[in-house]
């Protein structure tokens, strides 16, 4: 049973930066797409980042330059660096987990939420 845990959400001002970190258990690891998805209020869910075993990575347009995902195989962890935060990137950020086959079972975090407000 994979599990997932996210922490460093929070409240941050616009222009700001913060970083979001996931956990991973129960897993070989390094064989799973990370991912960071959001969902900002009223909206439904977005693929934020990706980061897959043969090294491919996503990022979504809006957040091309500001956000950066990194992936540490040894320690089992991902993180999501936010730069010059917009109001707009408010939403609760989760992580999720999978292996890269046609119909992959998806694991999420519970979830941490960053609100970017003054």
């Amino acid at each position: 049973q994979v599990q997932l845990v996210e922490s460093g959400g929070g409240l941050v001002q616009p222009g700001g930066s913060i970083t979001l970190h996931c956990a991973a258990s129960g897993t070989v690891f390094s064989r799973h797409v990370m991912g960071w998805y959001r969902r900002p209020p009223g909206k439904g869910r977005e693929l934020v980042a990706e980061n897959r075993p043969d090294g491919k990575m996503y990022l979504l347009d809006s957040v091309k330059g500001r956000f950066s995902m990194l992936r540490d195989n040894a320690n089992r962890t991902v993180s999501l660096q936010m730069n010059n935060v917009k109001p707009e990137d408010t939403a609760i950020y989760y992580c999720n987990s999978h292996l890269p086959v046609a119909a992959p079972l998806d694991y999420w975090g519970q979830g941490t939420q960053v609100i970017v407000s003054s």
